[in-house]
């Protein structure tokens, strides 16, 4: 099947957080105070999936505040932190939404997205990812984790729906 019939009936995006929206890195300030850097065109990403009828959510091991504000700032309602076992959640998501793993798009970076990558229609990993997530992915973005790489994949995705065009216009 081509990437393009893949990405046909993706109806709903699953991603990691860290070294997917963000570059990996976690900087801790002197009173142990997280920060992360988000790419802010991946953001807009979001808002136009969302805009176009998509379905956004997050899974991610790690638990963080700031993963809350940026999911609120972008409309995310669907939040998994603290997951270490990403498939279970990701299939428990789908169940949730009716939806079957064809119309599912997931974006992972490191070993623990391999399972869950693997699960749905159109497994995506970023330019940076681990090795076994590039061999095992439908699509690997020319973006590396945190510098537009979520953008990248809503954008094909769009293009592929035939919906990017729509989107565009609004700005024009």
């Amino acid at each position: 099947m081509s990437l393009t019939e893949l990405c046909r009936p993706i109806s709903l995006i699953l991603s990691d957080v860290d070294g997917v929206f963000t570059d990996g890195g976690v900087i801790y300030d002197n009173q142990g105070i997280e920060s992360k850097r988000f790419h802010i065109r991946d953001g807009l990403g979001v808002k136009l999936w969302r805009r176009a009828g998509g379905r956004f959510g997050v899974i991610t091991g790690r638990t963080s505040h700031i993963v809350n504000v940026r999911a609120a700032e972008l409309g995310i309602d669907i939040v998994r932190q603290g997951t270490e076992d990403k498939l279970p959640a990701a299939r428990d998501i789908i169940a949730q939404l009716g939806l079957t793993p064809e119309q599912v798009c997931y974006i992972g970076d490191d070993l623990p997205d391999l399972p869950a990558m693997r699960c749905v229609a159109l497994g995506v990993t970023v330019a940076d990812g681990a090795e076994e997530l590039r061999q095992a992915a439908d699509y690997v973005t020319s973006a590396k984790g945190g510098e537009g790489a979520v953008r990248e994949t809503i954008e094909m995705i769009l293009k592929s729906q035939r919906r990017w065009e729509e989107l565009v216009r609004k700005y024009e």
